[in-house]
């Protein structure tokens, strides 16, 4: 539920709300709306019924929130959130790009890989310290030595981290060495570990199951925000249908879904979400055109030689074609002012 005040509702008579909401053991939270305030209400409905919140001074109404998710829904915080990761802000307006190898094989890799995407114009290092693989007998990652390869390649370029952590027992040493928590496509609903990360003080992207509806998928994020961590991106990454000619199926419509239902930025991932290089170019432009606000995308010194994801992994020179598209393309959505905007009804 939601408290919407007045426009001309005054601090006395937002706080008298959220001391009466307080009163009954339900949690109040501020929100600042497009033109007036908005106090959310965490917690059992049913215990509002002893209060006439709406009699009260500078209330206009309330209003039930239909979703099973709540604080991850556009209905209970209408203004679009913007999560600040060490100074790189995501959901802006700004295209924000995550790029690098899909795992951390060697520190001289690493560093090259790095130098790579911060030329091209990134703002974060990714790379996979922890390795969950469909085969046991792939590689699995170097743990703790890759998060340390981060972290002397985030000295070096100044870029931002962000790594996948796949278990409740590594969250904190990832948590040491990462500016971005990822929750991978396989852990969406590994309610431990959402939960887990959910008290960690550390921004969380949280990748979109294999078949995962948007629903599903939301109501995750909901298991993160629950726990006081609302600093969350959504990162869609393509989820299995029936076509067996990419990886995966990349839900565009899945953005412009997400922007509606949700006040969480989101960003597209095209290396998983096709599994094919030629596709990432593509995607990457079509993922901006739709108002994402970043990319993650696989970048890696010699594809051919890498030790995981090699064939949906761009060369240094297609990555840098990449990127010149991709601000491009943002730059004349801005100019032509074609974004939707979401926060409008």
């Amino acid at each position: 539920m939601v408290v919407i005040m007045n426009t001309d509702a005054t601090n006395e008579n937002i706080q008298a709300v959220v001391e009466a909401i307080e009163s009954v053991g339900l949690t109040a939270k501020i929100m600042e709306g497009a033109q007036q305030k908005i106090v959310g209400v965490i917690g059992d409905k049913r215990k509002m019924s002893s209060l006439a919140v709406e009699a009260m001074d500078g209330v206009e109404q309330t209003v039930a929130i239909s979703k099973s998710y709540k604080l991850a829904s556009r209905e209970f915080h209408p203004a679009n959130t913007v999560v600040d990761v060490d100074g790189v802000k995501i959901g802006d307006g700004n295209v924000v790009v995550m790029a690098g190898p899909c795992a951390v094989e060697s520190r001289e890799q690493l560093l090259e890989a790095a130098k790579i995407v911060k030329a091209g114009g990134a703002q974060f290092l990714r790379g996979g310290a922890y390795k969950p693989r469909t085969s046991p007998y792939s590689f699995q990652g170097l743990e703790e030595k890759g998060l340390e390869y981060l972290a002397e390649a985030r000295e070096i370029t100044g870029l931002k981290i962000v790594t996948e952590v796949t278990e409740v027992e590594a969250v904190n040493t990832v948590a040491e060495y990462a500016d971005l928590l990822q929750i991978g496509a396989r852990n969406m609903q590994n309610f431990r570990l959402l939960r887990e990360v959910g008290r960690c003080n550390k921004p969380v992207m949280l990748k979109r199951g294999l078949c995962a509806t948007i629903d599903e998928w939301l109501n995750a994020a909901e298991y993160i925000m629950n726990e006081g961590n609302s600093n969350v991106i959504l990162c869609e990454r393509g989820i299995r249908t029936y076509e067996t000619y990419t990886r995966n199926t990349l839900d565009m419509s899945a953005v412009a879904a997400v922007k509606h239902l949700s006040h969480l930025p989101i960003i597209v991932d095209p290396s998983h979400g096709t599994g094919k290089w030629r596709m990432v170019k593509p995607m990457s432009f079509a993922a901006v055109a739709a108002g994402a606000d970043g990319l993650i995308i696989e970048v890696h010194p010699n594809p051919a030689k890498a030790l995981s994801d090699g064939p949906q992994s761009l060369t240094p020179e297609n990555y840098a074609e990449v990127m010149k598209g991709v601000y491009k393309i943002s730059d004349l959505m801005k100019k032509e002012n074609l974004f939707t905007d979401y926060t409008k009804d």
